[in-house]
């Protein structure tokens, strides 16, 4: 306990990092999954195409080899920048395709009729999309997205291999000092994660009670 107690800045660093590296891909992640689910119900085929391919390759790629790619690879190509940055462009391409999935999912269990309506009376699809589809929509939308950014803040934990200091690179660090209180030091880890896990699983919780779809 002592450990923990005397390296408290350092868990609190960290666990400042970890949530950087959730809140900032998280937004990257959900805007450009809104734009992949919109180009994958596109009326264009070649946008279809694009977006169906990003899905399934992104989602078929392991995260690990994703981060190796932006911290090594993008460097080797002349891409200077931050590990952070780099850390954070990784985990949002790697989430979006799961993100726009889930916002497909939600905009596919609306009524066909509602669009086809929406069509009847002039609307364009963009206009369809956003006045009508996705308002309903993103009543079922909600929950699952919340399930995506708990993913999302476990796999911040990968970035602590690709050299940012989040909280378990943090607590590496602790472990090499102080390794005769190692149990200890990853139970204060895990209860980290679970400040932000648990209250990202009650929201959805509620919102998924709240905001039920009855057919």
């Amino acid at each position: 306990m002592d450990a923990i107690i005397e390296n408290l800045p350092v868990f609190l660093d960290g666990f400042w990092k970890t949530l950087q590296l959730l809140l900032i891909s998280g937004l990257g992640a959900l805007v450009l999954g809104l734009v992949i689910a919109a180009m994958r119900i596109s009326p264009v085929a070649a946008l279809r195409g694009f977006a169906t391919v990003y899905t399934e390759l992104l989602r078929n790629i392991p995260l690990t080899l994703i981060l190796f790619f932006c911290a090594f690879v993008l460097p080797y190509l002349e891409v200077k920048l931050d590990y952070f940055i780099l850390a954070l462009i990784g985990l949002t391409l790697y989430t979006s395709p799961f993100v726009a999935e889930a916002i497909r999912s939600g905009i596919n269990g609306v009524a066909i009729g509602q669009a086809e309506a929406a069509r009847a009376i002039g609307l364009t699809t963009g206009q369809t999309l956003t006045q009508i589809v996705l308002p309903q929509g993103i009543r079922m939308v909600i929950p699952p997205l919340i399930n995506v950014f708990i993913a999302l803040t476990k796999n911040t934990s990968v970035a602590g291999g690709f050299f940012v200091v989040e909280l378990i690179a943090s607590s590496r660090k602790i472990i090499n000092i102080r390794g005769d209180e190692t149990v200890a030091i990853l139970l204060a880890v895990a209860v980290f994660y679970l400040i932000i896990t648990i209250p990202l699983g009650q929201l959805a919780a509620r919102l998924e009670q709240k905001v039920a779809v009855f057919r």
